[in-house]
């Protein structure tokens, strides 16, 4: 099992499973908004895209959708790399 990092990290194209969310650093609008798109424990999510500079929003698959996420709010998002499927 590998080391939580955050999705604000997570490689492009990385396939991962949300482990934690830390609620008490999102508002609760923006929490109420991940609630609403899905995001919990066990939930498989990849980051598609990432602004370049660094402070734009992170692009993410969650499920069939893609949502874009502010950088705070990613930053409070924790995910396991999955592991390679043996073949």
């Amino acid at each position: 099992m590998t080391t939580p990092i955050s999705l604000e990290t997570l490689p492009r194209h990385q396939a991962a499973i949300v482990d934690d969310i830390d609620w008490s650093r999102l508002a609760t609008p923006e929490a109420r908004r991940l609630r609403e798109l899905g995001f919990d424990s066990g939930v498989p999510v990849q980051v598609l895209h990432r602004a370049r500079l660094g402070a734009g929003p992170v692009a993410c698959r969650i499920g069939r959708m893609t949502v874009a996420l502010r950088r705070p709010v990613a930053g409070a998002i924790r995910v396991s790399i999955e592991p390679l499927a043996a073949e």
